[in-house]
């Protein structure tokens, strides 16, 4: 039997007996890990060796590891990063591709250590005047050459070292002027500048085994439902984008959505999303989720086996030579501001 449709987080840093039955019986394809959840590497090593003891397969486990403004791992056991901003903000172009290709090789080692095998990264969110400061702060660019590039730079970085990347937000959250976490954003713009900007940025990357999608409404493709929850929004995903991989939510508990977790786990599948993501551990809201979330079957349960197939080993790395490098990298960034 194959898993629900569905990826789910927990509540604190170890698995409750509780929760561990809850998670047996719900049968979720996935987990998704935060701060909350994590203490140490130790600490962080039994939890995922827990959660993948609980549906009893070597389920994928996710993290938000961007670094900088969005990070769940962090000092003194993890390293701190710069914010993003800063990096293709300071630094010469070339300078700023080479350590995002050092930094995500890192964070990929250090995710791979404790168990996490997912980032929810790239970003291909292109940055314009009016992006709010959600993704401003994120963004790899502000063309959409720019942000493929990067995209990939990030991209392979992560998968040598074992870690499958999540492409977000589909298809663009860069024109949103409003926080989706806190409200639902709404994008005016015509399907042309959509198509000459913000779809192709993703375009090079649509090759990606697994993407996210935004919680925006889109007037010139859908004026009533945001893109997770609207089937000609998700048919842009697949059609004018080109992705054909596992496409998951966004969180399903951000207030961009309304109703309860059943109607909105509903509604996003019905549109063609894949797989539900719910991140806060709330028991009561994971049991509405689930109560209208299939098993993955037919082309979903297919993109969620290609998914995990790709999946690999950490090549070799040198990570006492990148971080040299990427120290000194940082060090002309540091003196620019100095």
């Amino acid at each position: 039997m194959s898993a629900r449709a569905i990826i789910l987080g927990c509540s604190g840093p170890r698995l409750s007996a509780g929760e561990a039955a809850f998670f047996r019986d719900a049968d979720p394809w996935g987990f998704i890990v935060f701060a909350r959840n994590v203490e140490s590497p130790d600490q962080l090593r039994a939890l995922t060796a827990d959660l993948r003891e609980a549906v009893g397969r070597d389920a994928p486990i996710l993290v938000d590891q961007e670094g900088g403004r969005v990070a769940r791992l962090k000092p003194p056991h993890w390293r701190e990063w710069p914010w993003m901003e800063r990096i293709v903000e300071g630094l010469p172009e070339a300078l700023a591709d080479e350590a995002l290709a050092l930094q995500f090789r890192a964070i990929a080692a250090e995710l791979h250590d404790v168990g996490l095998d997912v980032n929810c990264m790239p970003i291909a969110d292109v940055r314009f005047e009016e992006t709010d400061g959600i993704i401003s702060t994120r963004a790899l660019g502000r063309s959409a050459e720019t942000v493929a590039r990067r995209g990939r730079i990030v991209t392979d970085a992560m998968a040598a070292g074992g870690v499958l990347p999540v492409l977000k937000h589909l298809p663009g959250h860069g024109r949103a002027t409003a926080d989706s976490h806190l409200a639902l954003p709404v994008v005016d713009a015509s399907l042309e500048e959509l198509r000459a900007h913000d779809f192709a940025a993703f375009r090079p990357l649509a090759d990606l085994a697994m993407g996210m999608t935004a919680h925006i409404v889109y007037s010139a493709i859908d004026p009533d439902a945001p893109a997770t929850q609207s089937p000609a929004g998700i048919r842009a995903i697949r059609e004018e984008l080109g992705f054909d991989g596992l496409l998951m939510t966004d969180d399903l508990s951000m207030n961009a959505l309304a109703g309860g977790m059943a109607e909105r786990a509903e509604r996003s599948i019905a549109a063609g999303c894949d797989l539900i993501l719910h991140c806060n551990g709330d028991m009561a809201e994971m049991e509405g989720a689930l109560s209208a979330t299939p098993r993955l079957e037919g082309r979903a349960l297919a993109r969620a086996e290609r998914a995990l197939a790709a999946r690999r080993a950490p090549e070799a790395f040198d990570a006492r030579a990148a971080d040299s490098r990427y120290a000194e990298i940082v060090g002309l960034l540091e003196s620019a501001h100095a």
